[in-house]
């Protein structure tokens, strides 16, 4: 039995109250829907910036009426102190997923990014100290490597940011260590590398490169790869990513204070995920025809990126149960249902 296996046996016996923050985004409703299956009890906080009433709707009519009741939704904003202290009252584990991504966003508007990634963070920090929570587990960032080129990347290493985005999730890494240090508050930190599933939105400026295309593919559209497509990343499934939450939330005092990678491990081209996510749709029936259109390289972007996921292993008891093709081919049914 894994460890993953052996922390929802002991949640479905002993069930506690959880805080999603961004809880109607992509990340923040599979975690909702997950914990909801294992009868927990979840508050969730949004202020609907980026995520959606629809994603909520959907988890709702996947859960039994009895599974629902457990869950208390507040609209409000992580920018706001007072939201953020009435979210934690009674919470055991905060999980912080609310933030605004996007490293092209952040470089058309790093006021707003700013605002809502660092003041945020540090009002749902100060919120969870005061109450006493158990856990504090935020969403990290792989942009916070930089341009370090070393590959694969090992928590301890990182370079210089190369965007608005990647500054503010590093500024959450060293408050987080600032708070352990001064308060005693220990949090975990969770470096997402290219997460992706069903529920993350393709639609919009700045939606990610898999349901982008994906969309892109199923409705005939021109797909652009930036740069000549050999920039390669670690796509990381959203089951995977739910794992290490749940993981981390639970994790002994000595795993905190840290920061960990969530990922698989594995290095996939633009290219290669072009192909892989056109035969998956072939084989749900959706024929794909034409080649992609390559554009100049997308500023601030780093040319490759693959992790290291030994310390989640190690010290979580992280073992990623999908790998990129695997992802793809469970993520592309919920794609031709969403978009037909």
């Amino acid at each position: 039995m894994t460890r993953y296996d052996q922390i929802k046996e002991q949640l479905l016996a002993e069930p506690k109250t959880w805080l999603i923050t961004g809880v109607a985004g992509f990340i923040g409703s599979n975690l909702l829907e997950t914990l909801l299956k294992l009868e927990q009890k979840v508050v969730g906080l949004d202020n609907f910036a980026t995520g959606h009433q629809r994603n909520l709707d959907e988890v709702k009519g996947l859960v039994s009426d009895a599974q629902w009741s457990n869950f208390t939704f507040i609209e409000g904003d992580i920018r706001n102190y007072e939201d953020c202290a009435s979210a934690v009252g009674g919470i055991d584990y905060v999980l912080h997923q609310a933030a605004l991504g996007s490293v092209p966003r952040s470089i058309a508007d790093p006021l707003t990014t700013n605002a809502s990634n660092i003041t945020g963070f540090i009002n749902m920090l100060q919120a969870a100290k005061e109450a006493k929570v158990q856990s504090f587990t935020y969403a990290a960032s792989s942009s916070t490597y930089g341009d370090h080129p070393a590959l694969p990347k090992v928590e301890e290493n990182i370079g210089n940011p190369l965007s608005p985005y990647a500054v503010t999730k590093y500024v959450n890494e060293l408050y987080a260590s600032v708070f352990a240090r001064t308060y005693g508050f220990k949090t975990i930190g969770l470096r997402y590398f290219n997460v992706f599933g069903k529920r993350q939105d393709p639609n919009g400026a700045y939606a990610a490169v898999i349901p982008k295309w994906t969309a892109a593919m199923i409705e005939g559209k021109e797909v652009f790869i930036n740069g000549d497509g050999e920039t390669s990343r670690d796509f990381c499934f959203i089951e995977n990513t739910v794992q290490m939450n749940i993981l981390a939330a639970t994790a002994k005092e000595e795993a905190k204070d840290n920061v960990y990678n969530v990922a698989v491990g594995d290095r996939t081209t633009l290219n290669q995920l072009y192909g892989a996510i056109s035969e998956a749709l072939n084989e749900n029936g959706i024929e794909v025809n034409g080649e992609p259109t390559y554009r100049d390289f997308r500023a601030g972007d780093v040319r490759h990126s693959q992790a290291n996921v030994d310390k989640a292993n190690n010290l979580l008891g992280y073992e990623p149960q999908y790998r990129i093709l695997e992802g793809i081919s469970k993520a592309m049914p919920w794609y031709k249902e969403f978009l037909s």
